[in-house]
């Protein structure tokens, strides 16, 4: 199986930028589909994005499209997530997903069979 880990979180200011990673161990990240995810305090999980095996196909909520980018490193095994024009909404613990079976890139958190740790961003006003 594989292992996730993230990095990258941290403490900005509201139109700041920071750059997650998710770094794999155990297998390579280029057999899975893969996703961000996040959650804060008081509320659900909810997608952020996600990217195909391929790194063609990508996917965003709509509350960070055109704010943040999903790519694959495949040569370091590694996802990033750019954010951009952070504002304080984006205030949230991080998580990195792989799903190993889907055939299409999904935004549920139940098609995701890994998870790692998570990594906390957050967004001063």
């Amino acid at each position: 199986q594989v292992q996730l880990v993230e990095s990258g979180g941290g403490l900005v200011q509201a139109g700041g930028s920071l750059r997650l990673s998710c770094a794999a161990s155990g297998r390579t990240l280029s057999n899975y589909i893969v996703g961000w995810f996040r959650q804060a305090p008081g509320k659900e999980r909810e997608f952020v994005s996600a990217i195909s095996r391929s790194g063609i196909i990508t996917n965003y909520a709509d509350s960070v499209k055109g704010r943040f980018t999903i790519a694959r490193d495949n040569a370091k095994n590694t996802i990033a997530l750019q954010m951009n024009s952070l504002k304080p909404e984006d205030t949230a613990v991080y998580y990195c997903a792989a799903d190993s079976s889907s055939s299409a890139v999904r935004s549920t958190y139940r098609n995701y069979d890994y998870w790692g740790q998570g990594t906390q961003v957050t967004v001063s006003s």
